[in-house]
């Protein structure tokens, strides 16, 4: 039998550079459950290690979230993030220190 349930069938399509949030965080009377990343400037790197950030380290990515989030995340958001959400985050900001010609399926790969 197919599933002809609309909410089923239809899947929303996240900004670019966005997370789902799969435990969202509570901020007041807000909620917060999906976060857009950008990719950072050079000043924003300013007192972290790109080697800390590509392992994914807590620390590292408590600071640079904050600097890089929309909504604007603060450390003690990033603190209370479950850990699959960090990790998702984190992948996206990874992701921004590839350089294009290593992206698979790139045109100058």
């Amino acid at each position: 039998m197919e599933n002809t349930d609309t909410d089923t069938a239809t899947e929303t399509k996240l900004p670019a550079n966005s997370c789902l949030l799969d435990e969202p965080l509570q901020r007041g009377n807000t909620t917060i459950d999906l976060v857009t990343l950008r990719k950072p400037k050079t000043g924003e790197l300013r007192g972290l290690s790109l080697q800390d950030l590509l392992q994914l380290d807590v620390n590292a990515l408590q600071k640079l979230l904050p600097r890089i989030s929309t909504p604007t995340l603060t450390e003690q958001d990033v603190a209370a993030l479950d850990p699959a959400d960090l990790v998702q985050l984190g992948t996206i900001a990874v992701g921004f220190f590839i350089p294009k010609g290593q992206i698979p399926g790139s045109l100058n790969a």
